[in-house]
């Protein structure tokens, strides 16, 4: 057996044993919405949704815990951009030669050619991150912007759902590049935590140490450029960098350590998703832009508590002080 023979009929089984899986899912959630009368469980759509949900609300803190304490927190936005130009090569190329290619397979093949340029353009250059995402988010908005405008056919119409995220168009498809990229992301996040770790934390020690810095930080921005995507089928290009921000943020109002903060977030980034999506089913609202919302509010939520803890532990330590001292 060839190796090209052999790799399709794994991909084959693999294909087989995802969507086998996704179905289990989808009729535990019918069950549920049967059984409790829950009406949106009624539908196949937002069985996908919630899975959709739940795995990015892993991967988005994941990687932005990293992102946000290595002060990267733009790339999202950059690499979501560039995403958009992905779409739009994936469209392009299936209305003028008929191909029917995912648009989020392009998608993930140039957001990761564009997490490369950004650290390429950045030690080659010596210029600073933030100068080489800006060049990479231009030229990949740019990018799909021609695309869109030479075609003939209604492609600006079927961008839309890229831009702003749907709920009802997340195909089981779309269901399956997700967990493949989720089990990627987490995986290599795993085998790497030490390491990723260092770097973030301190770049000059981790090269001393024989690391190799610009390996990692390659690798850490292609798993972004993979989250990325994953979370623009239902948060839209738009909005896709706020999931690998804001449940960060407000895990790092409370969380004393890195990993505390980073299983922090992703609880926060949980309960954003899961209420967002059923507030946007409820009021037929755009679920990136809810989602978005309801992970701001818990934001101010945890800034709230933060300065109330940190009043009160204030106050607890003046108690604990002698009259005479404070009095000297």
């Amino acid at each position: 057996m060839s190796a090209a023979l052999l790799a399709v009929v794994v991909f084959g089984v693999l294909y087989d044993a995802l969507d086998w899986l996704i179905q289990r899912w989808s009729d535990g959630l019918g069950w549920i919405g049967e059984t409790f009368g829950i009406g949106m469980l009624d539908y196949v759509f937002m069985h996908h949704a919630f899975l959709v949900g739940g795995l990015i609300a892993v991967m988005a803190p994941l990687i932005g815990t990293f992102l946000v304490h290595r002060q990267l927190a733009l790339i999202g936005d950059a690499l979501a951009h560039t995403a958009f130009a992905g779409v739009a090569v994936g469209l392009f190329v299936n209305a003028a030669f008929g191909t029917g290619i995912s648009p989020y397979i392009t998608a993930v093949v140039v957001a990761m050619i564009a997490a490369l340029a950004i650290e390429l353009i950045s030690e080659v250059t010596d210029a600073y991150n933030d100068v080489s995402m800006a060049i990479v988010l231009s030229t990949g908005f740019a990018l799909g912007a021609v695309l869109i405008s030479i075609n003939t056919g209604g492609l600006a119409v079927g961008i839309n759902q890229y831009l702003f995220g749907n709920l009802a168009t997340v195909s089981r498809e779309n269901v399956i590049i997700l967990v493949v990229l989720f089990v990627v992301v987490t995986l290599v996040v795993s085998l790497t935590y030490k390491q990723l770790l260092y770097v973030t934390f301190d770049e000059t020690a981790a090269r001393v140490a024989g690391l190799r810095v610009p390996w990692y930080n390659r690798v850490m921005s292609m798993l972004t450029a993979m989250v990325v995507v994953g979370a623009m089928q239902i948060m839209g290009v738009i909005l896709v960098a706020a999931m690998l921000v804001v449940p960060v943020a407000g895990a790092a109002q409370f969380a004393r350590s890195f990993r505390e903060a980073l299983l922090a977030s992703v609880v926060l980034a949980q309960i954003a998703v899961l209420v967002g999506i059923t507030l946007s089913y409820q009021y037929e609202a755009t679920a990136g832009g809810t989602i978005v919302l309801v992970a701001v509010a818990i934001y101010i939520g945890a800034v709230l508590v933060g300065k109330i803890q940190s009043r009160q532990a204030t106050a607890e330590e003046t108690r604990s002080i002698p009259d005479e001292e404070l009095a000297d």
